[in-house]
Parts: C-alpha cells; sequence; structure tokens
C-alpha cells in the first residue's frame, strides 16, 4: 500500500467515522474531507470543485426542482387522493401507499416522494385510528425500493451511470435498471405489506404521533365558487362526501356578500358563491382543487403569479395592530395585498364573515399573499409566523400541463433524442415560464447539502481511483474469494456495499463502489455491467439505521421510532434484497 493510498484510506475512514458519529452535517464533514485531500495534495488543485459540475450532480438538483413543480400543481394530489380508504385493513393500507410510494419514486427523487406521502399517511392514520409507526417505516422502505425502477429515482443509480459513461463510454439508459429494480420492488413491497409491519416495536405513544403532527385545526375560511367550478348547479349537501373525505366541514354560504342562514344544505350554489369552511390549511387547498374553487384574492389579475403566492400562519399576540380590529377595518388586502384566508380560534365557531371578524390575541390567522410581502406584513402587523410547514398554494389547472411536460422530457430521455440532464433542464424552464414554479424560489427547492455532499465525494472517489485504491479493495474482495464462482465475488460486492450504506449517505457509497466494482470485473474478466447493477441496489439498500438513507431520517421523528426499531424489519427486506437481485441481475446483465 502506497502513501498516498494510506492516506485517503485514512480520510475516507474518518469520513465514515463522523458520519456514522452524527455530530456534524454530512456535507460539513464531505466538504472538509475535500479541503483535507487538497492540502495533502490527493486531488489536484485543478480537480478540486470539479464534483459540482458533475452530470450526476446537476441532474439531482434538477429532479428536487421537478418534484417541487410536480407538488406545486396538484399532480400528486392527483394520483394520492383516489386511493386513500380508511376502512382499508393495516396490511391493505400499505399495500396501497407502498405502491404508490414506489411509482411515484420511480420517477421523481426518493425522498421527494416520501415528503410528499408523509402527509397522506398522517392524515390516513388519523382518520383509521391507527397507530402511525406501523405504516411509515413501510412506506420509507417502498419509496427507497421504488427508487431503484429507473435511472432518476436516486441519486446512486445517476451516479453509476454517470461512471459507466466515464469508465465505459456509455452510460446505463433511464429502464435499465428496471428489471432488477423491479423485481426487488415487487418483492420488498409484498415483504413489508404482509410480514415486515409487524416486526416493528410498538411504542409508548403509538396513538400519538399522527395526532400530534397533524396540522392546526380548525381555521374558519372562505371559498370563492367560480363559473368553472364543479360545485356550480349543485346543492350544498351534494359536497358533503367531497368534504368528508378531504377532513373539511362546510358551515354555510355567502351571497351577495350576506351570509345565509343556517348550513344553507339546500342551496344550490351559483357563480360568484363563496363557501364557508372548517378546516386545517391543507384539507382546505386539497379541498380547493377537488372542486375547482378559488381562495378569494388568489387571481393572478388582481395580486401577482398564482405560482408566486404563499401561504402564512401566525398567532396573533395582544399588542398587534389587528388585535380587536377585522381584516377590512384595516384594509388589509386593498394597503397591503395580503388576504386574510381564515381564522383558528382553539376550536370555536364565529358567524361573521372572515374578513369582518374582530380578531383576538391567541388567534392564528391564515394569511395569502406574494412571499415577498408576507414578511413585511407580519412585521407592520405585529404578529408572529409560525414555525413554517411548507404550506403551498396549489395550481391545480395546471396539474396535467406539469405531468405533460415532464413526461414527454422523459419519454425524449429514455429513446435517447436529448440527455437527461437537457431534459429535465427543459422541464425546469418550462415550469418557470409557465409559474408553476416562481423564479424566486427555483433555488429553494434544491437540497443543497445533497449537492456538497456529491461535489465534494466525487473527487475524492476519483482520486481513489487514481491512486489505485479501488484496486486494491477489489483484489481484497478476489483474493477472498478465490476460486469461488463469479456469482459469489457478486454477493460479498453487494454485502460490502450494503453495509457501507447503512452507515454512510447512499450517495457517498455509491462513488466508492462504483469504481470497485468496475475493478473486480477486470480482475475476473466478466462483465462490468452486472457489478455496476449489484452496487446500485446494495447502495439504495439502507434499511438497519435511520442514518442510512434520508427517508428513513424523516420519519423518525413522526413514527417514534428509536435507532434500534430499523433493523427488526431491515434486516429481513436486505436478505430478500439479495436473494432476489444477485440472479436477475446473472440473468439480465450475464457475467
Amino acid at each position: 500500500m502506497s502513501v498516498e493510498q494510506a492516506e485517503l484510506f485514512a480520510l475516507f475512514a474518518a469520513v465514515f467515522a463522523m458520519l456514522f458519529w452524527g455530530r456534524w452535517r454530512y456535507d460539513l464533514v464531505a466538504f472538509c474531507a475535500l479541503l483535507v485531500a487538497l492540502v495533502l495534495g490527493l486531488v489536484p488543485t485543478e480537480q478540486a470543485f470539479s464534483g459540482f459540475g458533475h452530470p450526476a450532480t446537476v441532474i439531482v438538483a434538477l429532479v428536487l426542482v421537478v418534484s417541487r413543480g410536480l407538488l406545486n400543481s396538484g399532480a400528486i394530489d392527483i394520483i394520492t387522493r383516489r386511493l386513500i380508504d380508511a376502512g382499508r385493513s393495516t396490511a391493505g393500507h400499505i399495500a396501497m401507499m407502498s405502491g404508490v410510494g414506489a411509482v411515484l419514486s420511480a420517477f421523481m427523487n426518493n425522498v421527494a416522494a416520501m415528503a410528499l406521502l408523509l402527509p397522506v399517511d398522517l392524515q390516513a392514520a388519523k382518520k383509521a385510528g391507527r397507530p402511525i409507526r406501523r405504516t411509515l417505516m413501510p412506506l420509507s422502505f417502498a419509496t427507497i425500493l421504488g427508487g431503484m425502477v429507473t435511472l432518476i429515482g436516486t441519486p446512486p443509480n445517476i451516479i453509476i451511470a454517470s461512471f459507466r459513461e466515464r469508465a465505459l463510454g456509455a452510460p446505463f439508459g433511464m429502464f435499465d435498471f428496471t428489471p432488477v429494480g423491479a423485481a426487488v420492488a415487487v418483492v420488498g413491497i409484498a415483504y413489508v405489506a404482509t410480514i415486515g409491519w409487524r416486526l416493528i416495536p410498538k411504542g409508548d405513544g403509538d396513538d400519538a404521533p399522527a395526532e400530534n403532527l397533524r396540522a392546526l385545526e380548525g381555521y374558519l375560511a372562505e371559498l370563492v365558487v367560480p363559473e368553472t367550478s364543479k360545485a356550480v348547479g349543485q346543492e350544498v349537501r351534494d359536497l358533503y362526501p367531497v368534504g368528508d373525505e378531504d377532513d373539511v366541514a362546510i358551515l354555510g354560504v355567502i351571497r351577495n356578500g350576506k351570509r345565509l342562514g343556517g348550513f344553507s344544505s339546500t342551496v344550490v350554489l351559483r357563480a360568484k358563491d363563496m363557501l364557508v369552511v372548517e378546516a386545517a390549511a391543507e384539507d382546505i387547498d386539497r379541498f380547493r382543487g377537488s372542486l375547482g374553487l378559488e381562495f378569494f384574492g388568489e387571481r393572478p389579475s388582481e395580486e401577482a403569479a398564482a405560482g408566486d403566492l404563499s401561504l402564512m400562519e401566525v398567532v396573533v399576540p395582544r399588542e398587534s395592530r389587528i388585535t380587536g380590529r377585522s381584516a377590512i377595518s384595516i384594509r388589509l388586502r386593498a394597503r397591503r395585498g395580503v388576504t386574510l384566508l381564515g381564522i383558528s380560534r382553539k376550536g370555536k365557531r364565529f358567524s361573521k364573515r372572515v374578513r369582518h371578524e374582530t380578531v383576538r390575541a391567541g388567534d392564528i390567522l391564515l394569511l395569502l399573499g406574494t412571499a415577498d410581502r408576507l414578511p413585511d406584513v407580519t412585521n407592520w402587523l405585529g404578529v408572529l409566523p409560525l414555525a413554517e410547514r411548507g404550506l403551498n398554494v396549489t395550481q391545480h389547472r395546471k396539474a396535467w400541463l406539469a405531468v405533460g411536460v415532464f413526461a414527454a422530457a422523459i419519454a425524449v430521455s429514455a429513446f435517447g433524442l436529448l440527455y437527461l440532464a437537457t431534459a429535465l433542464a427543459i422541464v425546469v424552464a418550462l415550469y418557470v415560464i409557465l409559474d408553476i414554479v416562481p423564479i424566486r424560489n427555483v433555488y429553494d427547492h434544491i437540497e443543497w447539502p445533497v449537492v456538497v455532499l456529491l461535489g465534494s465525494m466525487i473527487p475524492l472517489g476519483v482520486a481513489l481511483e487514481n491512486v489505485g485504491g479501488t484496486q486494491l479493495i477489489a483484489g481484497e474482495i478476489v483474493d477472498l474469494a478465490s476460486g469461488l464462482p463469479s456469482w459469489v465475488v457478486l454477493t460479498a460486492l453487494m454485502l460490502v456495499v450494503m453495509t457501507l450504506s447503512d452507515v454512510l449517505n447512499n450517495t457517498a457509497t455509491a462513488v466508492i463502489g462504483a469504481p470497485i466494482a468496475v475493478d473486480i470485473a477486470a480482475r475476473l474478466d466478466a462483465n462490468p455491467d452486472g457489478f455496476l447493477m449489484a452496487v446500485a441496489v446494495a447502495a439504495s439498500c439502507a434499511f438497519l439505521t435511520p442514518i442510512g438513507h434520508k427517508n428513513n431520517t424523516l420519519i423518525m421523528g413522526p413514527g417514534g421510532y428509536k435507532f434500534g426499531d430499523y433493523w427488526r424489519t431491515g434486516l429481513p427486506l436486505e436478505v430478500l434484497v439479495l436473494a432476489v437481485s444477485v440472479p436477475v441481475i446473472l440473468v439480465v446483465f450475464p457475467l
């Protein structure tokens, strides 16, 4: 072992230890490791920041922006809203949610897919009275499995494809991962839906997380009925099933500026009527999309482009400017361009219109306005913003447009007409032009810690390869399996990469494992594609700990999980992945 090899191995060991310790964030650890490598001369100065321009880094950033566009447009809601049924058994619910999660994560970043489905699962658990810890872990595992199915589903696949292009002259295509990834996903989902969820230990607060993490309940709000709404011509009581599905209570109707008596259940709705509803902010937005309703003040011609509108929740202190006054009396919308959409008052209802209701200290207000105007207005009002919960003004009219643009990009990339990064960049540009993702928010939706991690680890992985470190590791694996068939070496490689992935970020594991796979294949005079595919699968299989994959970290708090809860369900799953993936790899990519 050379001095440079020893230094790089020591540096990687230190990175692994720091990441496992978890004291400092992974992007800081990776970036500091890159700086150390530069100071020691292990990475040439001219290659110092080459990782930030690497195709893998660019694609990951673009996928996150596209994912936000699909969320903003309501496309995700269209896919999931009809699939949730509180009457399903736990196994049936897990099977359904896992299937949806796997499909979504195959075509968008699997972390984004998990983030989108997390509130859906919380809502379903609340409706069914089911411990949320029973379903969140299976959902996390399913989204991880689904990411293996296509090139863009998970960063390790992107990294492996990019490395293949550099090492062998051509990258893996969009669906080259599908035969192996789909087989693993199907078996894995069947396992978590039938056996896996039963292995999750019971927690002290099984019934608490779903309830505690629900959005604030009880906003009284008003929704405008436009001419194009499905509600036009229907009696109010005909909308009750939709309201029940979206957890929205319909309390009455406002017509010509006056609230009609009672619940107005038999009133036939007309264009320009307003529905008085009570629900959480997310549920109001979903109900609005279900019936084609509008927030008051949402029309682009009135304020700004629809995509630039944001929702903000604020609490009213006693000394606030609006305490003891109404939104209409201080001319909140006329003077400041911000609309008071709803008021939450500890579950109490009131008969006045929202904008005419006198605001009290302790009320929670739901405000609608442009992202640049809301902070100034909150300061002017003297109210206190609540913790950011990612509330979104969904543009339901653009859902199919967003899906069509994205599907077209995937199609042209799959047929080799455009490079994937180029196709995704065009999608992002169109989303901005079409106001699906406002230009001011584009960079907000890129997960910069992941970008820094990739940009820092890629030069280190290249350096390890350049000094012969990967050949050394490959040689050790081959020597240990000397005289055994190639498939045994393949299995050993997967075990090593799986182990690393459970304690490291999966992107870092893929960066390290890719050159090792090619070196092992060269030593065995075998097809390198099979070994690269093995690394792609194994790098994504982080089911034993909450730190190996972000989805597992994401559910730890809401599910009330402990560090040691994951391996009970995850260990059998990793064994299943090995048992399924190795034979399929041997068939699809013969060694």
